[in-house]
């Protein structure tokens, strides 16, 4: 009788103990999202566009400090005044920043080293272009007009739209538009230019509820920021 009870312990500790080596770990956390801090003039971007209005952008050098400070540099040296939004896709995002107006320009300034963040690509989001490899954001970048998650951790998010969406969602739609929409001019709030630089007319109609499908290739509306339309 006792051998056999040696024996169902045996074969008990046998059993178990795999099952307790197998215990599944726990899932990773998932990133939050820093929380947005209180409006600061000094890092407000205005941006008075063709399309009737002024927008204000939110700039978030607590998460994303390199392409704030190159934004809020190019800004100040007037280098956006009179660019285009070469590249607008419906139901996805409208891209400017690049003084050729073909995708394939920037700054003189070197290129920056990626700074991905815990910012969502949700719709308002102000995000970097870049070309395929991480570290070659320099001056172009792109506005969400619908959320699009697929981005996050990929493209540095700098900053969000929190005045003046009307505006962007009337930019002109193109790959590149027949009739660009511009920046009039860029500024940062706390150098005392707050009044639009262009009449404001009426708000431009919101936005269609439900986003079409996903347009070609996604990646290179962004991923290649220094190219033309993917064909």
């Amino acid at each position: 009788m006792r051998l056999k009870s040696i024996v169902i312990m045996l074969m008990a500790i046998l059993f178990v103990s795999p099952l307790v080596a197998k215990k599944a770990p726990p899932a990773p956390a998932t990133p939050a999202v820093p929380p947005e801090p209180a409006p600061d003039p000094q890092n407000i971007l205005l941006l008075d566009l063709s399309t009737g209005g002024q927008v204000a952008i939110q700039l978030r050098p607590d998460v994303a400090p390199a392409h704030v400070e190159r934004i809020k540099t190019l800004t100040r040296q007037g280098f956006y005044n009179g660019l285009t939004f070469h590249r607008v896709i419906e139901g996805f995002m409208a891209q400017g920043g690049d003084p050729q107006g073909t995708g394939q320009g920037g700054s003189t300034l070197p290129d920056l080293k990626a700074e991905f963040n815990g910012l969502p690509h949700v719709r308002g989001t102000v995000s970097m272009a870049r070309a395929n490899e991480p570290d070659s954001a320099n001056s172009q970048f792109f506005i969400m007009l619908m959320p699009r998650l697929s981005l996050d951790h990929k493209y540095t998010a700098f900053g969000r739209v929190i005045s003046g969406m009307n505006y962007v969602d009337a930019i002109e739609r193109g790959e590149p538009p027949a009739n660009p929409s511009r920046i009039v001019r860029a500024t940062i709030a706390a150098d005392g230019a707050t009044a639009a630089a262009v009449p404001v007319s009426a708000p431009a109609p919101a936005p269609a509820a439900s986003a079409p499908a996903d347009p070609p290739p996604f990646s290179a509306a962004v991923d290649r920021p220094k190219d033309a339309a993917p064909k």
